[in-house]
Protein backbone atom coordinates (compact mmCIF):
# COMPACT_ATOMS: atom_id res chain seq x y z
CA UNK A 1 0.00 0.00 0.00
CA UNK A 2 1.48 3.72 -0.75
CA UNK A 3 1.63 6.33 1.07
CA UNK A 4 -1.30 7.73 -1.24
CA UNK A 5 -3.56 5.22 -0.98
CA UNK A 6 -3.13 5.19 3.04
CA UNK A 7 -4.39 8.61 2.74
CA UNK A 8 -8.07 7.33 2.30
CA UNK A 9 -7.90 5.63 5.91
CA UNK A 10 -7.01 8.56 7.88
CA UNK A 11 -8.95 10.98 9.94
CA UNK A 12 -6.88 14.14 9.95
CA UNK A 13 -7.17 15.43 13.31
CA UNK A 14 -6.49 18.42 15.31
CA UNK A 15 -7.79 18.44 19.38
CA UNK A 16 -5.87 20.69 21.02
CA UNK A 17 -7.80 22.76 23.50
CA UNK A 18 -5.54 25.81 22.09
CA UNK A 19 -6.53 25.25 18.56
CA UNK A 20 -7.12 27.95 16.62
CA UNK A 21 -9.54 28.95 13.39
CA UNK A 22 -6.40 29.52 11.15
CA UNK A 23 -5.06 26.06 12.12
CA UNK A 24 -8.36 24.39 11.66
CA UNK A 25 -8.78 25.87 7.97
CA UNK A 26 -5.20 24.45 7.72
CA UNK A 27 -6.28 20.88 8.65
CA UNK A 28 -9.36 21.41 5.94
CA UNK A 29 -7.17 22.51 3.27
CA UNK A 30 -5.00 19.65 4.02
CA UNK A 31 -7.49 17.04 4.06
CA UNK A 32 -8.80 18.24 0.52
CA UNK A 33 -5.28 18.17 -0.75
CA UNK A 34 -4.72 14.75 0.28
CA UNK A 35 -7.76 12.96 0.32
CA UNK A 36 -8.36 12.49 3.90
CA UNK A 37 -11.09 10.28 5.12
CA UNK A 38 -12.46 13.19 7.40
CA UNK A 39 -11.14 16.02 9.50
CA UNK A 40 -11.67 15.34 12.96
CA UNK A 41 -11.96 18.44 15.63
CA UNK A 42 -13.37 19.56 19.01
CA UNK A 43 -17.07 20.52 18.30
CA UNK A 44 -16.64 24.13 18.42
CA UNK A 45 -15.54 23.66 15.00
CA UNK A 46 -17.54 21.47 13.37
CA UNK A 47 -19.90 24.49 11.59
CA UNK A 48 -16.61 25.93 10.34
CA UNK A 49 -15.12 22.89 8.98
CA UNK A 50 -18.42 22.09 7.20
CA UNK A 51 -18.24 25.09 5.61
CA UNK A 52 -15.07 24.91 4.55
CA UNK A 53 -15.67 21.07 3.35
CA UNK A 54 -18.39 21.60 1.72
CA UNK A 55 -19.14 19.90 -1.53
CA UNK A 56 -16.14 17.28 -1.21
CA UNK A 57 -16.14 13.76 0.14
CA UNK A 58 -14.25 14.80 3.30
CA UNK A 59 -16.49 13.88 6.11
CA UNK A 60 -16.01 15.95 9.88
CA UNK A 61 -15.78 14.25 12.63
CA UNK A 62 -15.99 15.47 16.32
CA UNK A 63 -15.82 13.89 19.24
CA UNK A 64 -18.19 13.40 22.47
CA UNK A 65 -17.53 13.00 26.40
CA UNK A 66 -13.92 14.22 25.18
CA UNK A 67 -11.45 13.33 26.34
CA UNK A 68 -12.03 11.13 29.89
CA UNK A 69 -15.23 9.70 29.02
CA UNK A 70 -16.94 10.44 32.37
CA UNK A 71 -19.86 13.33 31.37
CA UNK A 72 -23.21 11.94 31.98
CA UNK A 73 -24.91 10.09 29.20
CA UNK A 74 -27.97 13.39 29.03
CA UNK A 75 -24.59 15.32 28.29
CA UNK A 76 -23.32 13.05 26.08
CA UNK A 77 -26.29 12.71 23.94
CA UNK A 78 -27.00 16.27 23.78
CA UNK A 79 -23.44 17.01 22.49
CA UNK A 80 -24.02 14.07 20.01
CA UNK A 81 -27.26 15.66 18.81
CA UNK A 82 -25.58 19.23 18.55
CA UNK A 83 -22.48 18.02 16.79
CA UNK A 84 -24.82 16.43 13.96
CA UNK A 85 -27.47 19.42 14.49
CA UNK A 86 -24.26 21.45 13.25
CA UNK A 87 -23.19 19.40 10.67
CA UNK A 88 -21.10 16.18 11.45
CA UNK A 89 -20.62 13.28 9.96
CA UNK A 90 -19.18 11.46 12.88
CA UNK A 91 -18.74 10.83 16.50
CA UNK A 92 -16.26 9.48 18.26
CA UNK A 93 -17.46 9.15 21.49
CA UNK A 94 -15.45 8.07 25.01
CA UNK A 95 -17.00 5.31 27.14
CA UNK A 96 -17.16 5.96 31.11
CA UNK A 97 -14.04 3.71 31.37
CA UNK A 98 -14.39 3.61 35.36
CA UNK A 99 -17.76 1.83 34.44
CA UNK A 100 -16.39 -0.77 32.23
CA UNK A 101 -13.55 -0.96 35.07
CA UNK A 102 -16.16 -1.93 37.71
CA UNK A 103 -18.30 -4.31 35.48
CA UNK A 104 -21.06 -2.17 35.27
CA UNK A 105 -21.24 -3.03 31.89
CA UNK A 106 -25.06 -2.50 31.20
CA UNK A 107 -24.29 1.27 31.78
CA UNK A 108 -21.59 1.22 28.70
CA UNK A 109 -23.73 -0.64 26.70
CA UNK A 110 -26.91 1.63 27.66
CA UNK A 111 -24.53 4.71 27.04
CA UNK A 112 -22.97 3.46 23.76
CA UNK A 113 -26.39 2.58 22.67
CA UNK A 114 -27.93 6.34 23.14
CA UNK A 115 -25.40 7.48 21.10
CA UNK A 116 -26.44 5.20 17.87
CA UNK A 117 -29.59 5.74 18.67
CA UNK A 118 -29.50 9.02 18.01
CA UNK A 119 -26.88 8.94 14.95
CA UNK A 120 -29.99 6.10 13.28
CA UNK A 121 -32.44 8.91 14.01
CA UNK A 122 -30.07 11.40 11.89
CA UNK A 123 -29.25 9.14 9.25
CA UNK A 124 -25.85 7.92 7.73
CA UNK A 125 -24.33 9.12 10.30
CA UNK A 126 -21.07 7.25 11.94
CA UNK A 127 -20.21 6.29 15.54
CA UNK A 128 -17.01 5.33 16.86
CA UNK A 129 -16.37 4.37 20.02
CA UNK A 130 -13.40 4.97 22.28
CA UNK A 131 -12.68 2.43 24.45
CA UNK A 132 -8.75 3.61 25.91
CA UNK A 133 -6.95 0.44 25.25
CA UNK A 134 -4.35 1.88 27.44
CA UNK A 135 -6.56 1.79 30.37
CA UNK A 136 -7.73 -2.00 30.30
CA UNK A 137 -6.07 -4.85 30.46
CA UNK A 138 -7.07 -7.84 27.64
CA UNK A 139 -10.22 -8.95 29.25
CA UNK A 140 -11.50 -5.65 29.65
CA UNK A 141 -10.34 -5.08 25.83
CA UNK A 142 -12.41 -7.84 25.01
CA UNK A 143 -15.56 -6.99 27.31
CA UNK A 144 -15.46 -3.46 25.84
CA UNK A 145 -15.56 -4.71 21.76
CA UNK A 146 -18.52 -7.00 22.99
CA UNK A 147 -20.13 -4.44 24.26
CA UNK A 148 -19.85 -2.44 21.35
CA UNK A 149 -20.73 -4.58 19.00
CA UNK A 150 -23.84 -5.50 21.12
CA UNK A 151 -24.58 -1.72 21.03
CA UNK A 152 -24.38 -1.32 17.14
CA UNK A 153 -21.69 1.26 16.95
CA UNK A 154 -19.61 1.46 13.77
CA UNK A 155 -15.99 1.81 14.99
CA UNK A 156 -14.28 0.48 18.38
CA UNK A 157 -12.00 2.90 18.57
CA UNK A 158 -8.24 2.22 20.69
CA UNK A 159 -7.77 5.52 22.48
CA UNK A 160 -8.32 9.15 22.91
CA UNK A 161 -4.48 9.99 22.52
CA UNK A 162 -4.70 11.85 25.70
CA UNK A 163 -4.25 8.89 28.12
CA UNK A 164 -0.47 7.28 28.76
CA UNK A 165 -0.05 5.47 25.53
CA UNK A 166 -1.80 4.89 22.20
CA UNK A 167 -2.77 2.29 19.81
CA UNK A 168 -0.66 -0.95 19.50
CA UNK A 169 -0.58 -3.45 17.10
CA UNK A 170 -1.14 -6.44 19.29
CA UNK A 171 -4.57 -4.33 20.57
CA UNK A 172 -5.48 -4.40 16.95
CA UNK A 173 -5.24 -8.04 15.98
CA UNK A 174 -6.94 -8.90 19.14
CA UNK A 175 -9.88 -6.39 18.69
CA UNK A 176 -10.27 -8.17 15.78
CA UNK A 177 -10.63 -11.05 16.57
CA UNK A 178 -14.03 -10.09 19.38
CA UNK A 179 -15.45 -7.82 16.67
CA UNK A 180 -14.35 -9.88 13.27
CA UNK A 181 -15.99 -8.03 10.47
CA UNK A 182 -19.24 -6.72 12.42
CA UNK A 183 -17.66 -3.61 13.12
CA UNK A 184 -14.59 -1.68 11.95
CA UNK A 185 -11.18 -0.63 14.15
CA UNK A 186 -9.87 2.98 13.95
CA UNK A 187 -6.47 3.19 15.42
CA UNK A 188 -5.56 5.69 17.18
CA UNK A 189 -2.79 7.48 19.36
CA UNK A 190 1.11 7.85 18.51
CA UNK A 191 0.65 6.59 14.68
CA UNK A 192 2.86 9.58 13.54
CA UNK A 193 4.69 7.12 10.33
CA UNK A 194 3.86 5.80 7.55
CA UNK A 195 4.98 2.52 8.68
CA UNK A 196 3.48 3.03 11.94
CA UNK A 197 -0.26 3.49 10.24
CA UNK A 198 0.78 0.36 7.71
CA UNK A 199 0.93 -2.01 10.34
CA UNK A 200 -2.20 -1.22 11.93
CA UNK A 201 -3.77 -1.56 8.78
CA UNK A 202 -2.20 -4.46 8.11
CA UNK A 203 -3.48 -5.55 11.76
CA UNK A 204 -6.96 -5.08 11.08
CA UNK A 205 -7.59 -0.78 11.44
CA UNK A 206 -10.03 0.33 8.71
CA UNK A 207 -9.50 4.12 9.75
CA UNK A 208 -6.32 5.80 11.42
CA UNK A 209 -6.70 8.86 13.84
CA UNK A 210 -3.41 11.12 13.55
CA UNK A 211 -2.22 14.41 13.48
CA UNK A 212 0.55 13.51 11.36
CA UNK A 213 -1.56 12.76 8.43
CA UNK A 214 0.50 14.98 6.28
CA UNK A 215 4.14 13.42 7.17
CA UNK A 216 2.40 10.14 6.78
CA UNK A 217 1.68 10.28 3.35
CA UNK A 218 3.88 13.01 2.08
CA UNK A 219 7.24 10.99 4.03
CA UNK A 220 8.17 14.90 5.31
Amino acid sequence: MTRIEIARFIDHTLLRSNATHAEIKKLCDEALMYSFASVCVNPYYVKVCKEYLKDSPVKVATVIGFPLGVNTKKTKIFETKGAFEDGADEVDMVINIGALLEGNYDYVYEEIKSIVDVAREYKNKIVKVIIETSELNDQQKIEACKIVMAAGADFVKTSTGFSKSGAKYEDIILMRKVVGDKVKIKASGGIRTYEDALKMIQAGASRIGTSSGVAIVSGN
